[in-house]
């Protein structure tokens, strides 16, 4: 690898490494903050299953043979 190359990661290994993190590190208002961030990744995720899902229904709806 040359200097200078940032080594790619894989999909999620942010939070898989910060699963791996020893809590007992982290004072109480670190771990509250922690959670508030956990639980707004958490409505990310909820909203982009949304627009997927919605893209999927949109889809279907154009691609599906006419019934008889």
């Amino acid at each position: 690898m040359e200097e200078g190359e940032e080594v790619r990661r894989g999909r999620g290994a942010a939070l898989d490494q910060a699963l791996r993190e020893d809590l007992d590190l982290f004072s109480i208002g670190d771990l509250e903050e922690r959670i508030e961030l956990l639980e707004a990744e958490i409505s990310r995720c909820r909203a982009q299953i949304g627009r997927k899902a919605a893209g999927r229904q949109a889809a279907d709806a154009l691609f599906r043979k006419p019934e008889d």
